[in-house]
This record gives structure tokens, sequence and C-alpha cells, in this order.
């Protein structure tokens, strides 16, 4: 029997691409949509300025737009609402006993919220018996969308040679921005380098994704790791995907080979591959010369494959690589759903008992 899901800031750009996604989901199936006080008591079809590439679905386009207030009919939601409103909003569901998935940032750094890549920390889950927030609710967060691809590509460093170091620098996409995003004069045939709080998360959420977890169940914990990033962040007029230009320095000082062996080798835990979302291949290491492209690789794996490309040595650091990660599938909605399979096949979701 599929678990009934509500889906928070239905109307944005994120809350879209849930919709979209969710359709004909396996295990899931939306039967609330909420977003802010303008929005609420109309149709989702009249309310949504709907830019998604397809139609929107007809299952979702009649049902009636509401609060944000937990009283939606279903037994987790998906929060793809901005970070201004999203921090209390989603405390006050999980408190009412609502499973929240979250896309915003308020919560990622939370000592009991996961922060959570299912191909990356799987063992982090743990983190939700900690919460108190009731008996059923609890918060569960995906990362920044910039984080996603270069910790995937980060994973498999780590476990082999141990990172001493990593300095990035970001070619981030307009749709990043949410909707209407970036003005036009500023962002045509432009590149703008500044995007505000995004080189924070960059320096700060891959040590906490990539820490082992300390502990099991109620007694688990996360301390995040220390080693340097650094980050520079830019957009780019590119409509979707984020390129990144990573350095890292590892310890023994591996050959470039020896880091390309290691990404190449990488693979998704068995607990995840099996997911409806999870793609065939996590991690892809792209062989031509000026790959990846995002207008040719972006939609590998539906949207949920990283692509790696250009692996070499590097004159200051030890090998650096391009990044290339969808995000607003891998980056957000995507990786929401993926959080929410992996908790559902961990036996943490279920029907909410009203």
């Amino acid at each position: 029997m599929k678990l009934n899901v509500g889906i928070l800031g239905a109307t944005g750009a994120v809350g879209q691409k849930f919709v979209r996604l969710l359709e004909n989901h396996p295990w899931f199936t939306i039967t609330a949509v909420a977003a802010s006080e303008r929005s609420a008591g109309k149709s989702y079809r009249d309310a949504a300025h709907w830019i998604e590439p397809t139609r929107m679905p007809e299952s979702v386009a009649g049902l009636e737009v509401q609060l944000c207030e937990p009283r939606l009919d279903c037994d987790l939601v998906f929060s793809g609402l901005d970070s201004s409103v999203a921090g209390t909003v989603e405390k006050a569901f999980a408190a009412a006993g609502y499973p929240v998935i979250s896309n915003a940032k308020n919560h990622r750094m939370d000592d009991d919220v996961p922060l959570l890549i299912p191909e990356i920390n799987p063992e982090h889950v743990d983190l939700v018996q900690r919460q108190t927030y009731s008996e059923t609710g609890f918060i569960v967060t995906n990362p920044n969308c910039a984080t996603v691809g270069m910790t995937i590509a980060l994973k498999p460093l780590q476990d082999v040679f141990g990172i001493e170091a990593v300095h990035v620098t970001t070619m981030q996409a307009l749709s990043g921005a949410g909707y209407p995003g970036v003005a036009s004069l500023d962002a045509v045939a432009n590149v703008v380098p500044y995007i505000g709080g995004e080189e924070d998360k960059l320096e700060t959420e891959p040590l906490r994704i990539l820490a082992p977890r300390q502990g099991e169940g109620a007694s688990s914990s996360v301390t995040p790791l220390s080693f340097p990033v650094s980050a520079q962040c830019n957009r780019v007029p590119v409509i979707e995907g984020h390129m990144e230009c990573v350095s890292v320095k590892l310890a023994g000082s591996p050959t470039a080979d020896q880091v390309e062996q290691a990404l190449r080798s990488f693979t998704t835990p068995d607990e995840v591959a099996g997911l409806p979302s999870a793609p065939e291949t996590c991690l892809m290491v792209d062989d031509a010369d000026a790959a990846p492209q995002p207008r040719r690789d972006v939609h590998r794996g539906a949207g949920m494959t990283v692509s790696v490309g250009r692996v070499r040595s590097c004159p200051v650091f030890d090998a650096r690589f391009v990044v290339l990660s969808h995000n607003t599938i891998r980056g957000a909605a995507g990786g929401a759903i993926l959080n929410a399979e992996l908790l559902a096949s961990r036996g943490l979701l279920a029907r909410r008992k009203v």
C-alpha cells in the first residue's frame, strides 16, 4: 500500500519538481499540497505557475492548495519551502507527528538531524532516534545542491586515501536560484561571482556528510571532519546542472591514475541500489576530453547520476577533476525522494494515525 505524501511549498520551483518526480511513484502518492496564504484555497492548477517540461499531473492539478499547517491528510511531507519560513514550519509538522523530508537549509547542521545522501552516509539515518519532536515525527534533510555532487565524488577518495584539503570553484545553473531567479540582465552573457551563503555550505556540509557515525540508535552522533575546504561559487548562464572544478590533497600523494581508479571503483550500498529512485550508476567517470557538459550529460540516470571528468594531476594539490550534477533533481527534489525511500525501506515511515 502506498504512503500518502504532502508537499510544502508545492507551487514553487522545487515543489513543482516534487510533483513531477512523484507522479506514478511506486511507493508514494500525493494527497496534499500546501503553500502560502496567496495560494491557499485555489486549485493547484490555478495556483501554480507550472514551469516543468511535462504536463501538470491531473491527479494533483485538482487538489486544493492548503496552508502549511500540520493538519494535512498525509503520512509524511516533503518540504520545498524557502528557508525564510522552513525552520518553524518543519518543526511544527515534526511536533505534530509528521516525518519531514526537507530540501531547506535550516536544520541541516542540527546535531540530531541527518544530512543525508543515501549512497554516501545511510548510517546517519540513526540520528532521527535522538529527535524528540513527537513519537512519530522527525526531520531529515538533503544537502545544498552544489554540495551533493562534490561530496559524492569525494566519498571514494576519503575512503581509499583520506582527504587533507579541497579547493572547489563552482559554475552553478540559473535554476538553482529558483523561479523567477536571476534577472535576465544579470544572467545573459554574464557570470555572477557571488551566491549568498553558498560558499559556507560547501565548506561545512561535506565535512558532516563524510564523517563516520559514532554509536548506534539513540546514542548515535556525528562529529564533522576537519580538513579545510575552500570554495568559490559563481552563477553562470546555464539552465540546469552545477559544474565544479575540484582540486584535492590526499594522504599518501596518490597518482591521478590511482585517483581515477578509486572514483571508478565506487559502488552504491546494496540497501540503496534497489530503491526506486536510485540510479544504476551513482558516480560515472567520463573519458571524453571535454566532458562532462550540462547540455549533454546532466540527465544521466534520470538526473540522479553524478558525472566526473578530466581527472588529472594537480601541480598544487594531488589531483583535480570536474564534477557535474543535476541541481534540481539530484541536488534537490530527487535527492529528497531517495532519502524518503531509504527511510521507508528501514521501516521509519508508516501510515499516520490520526
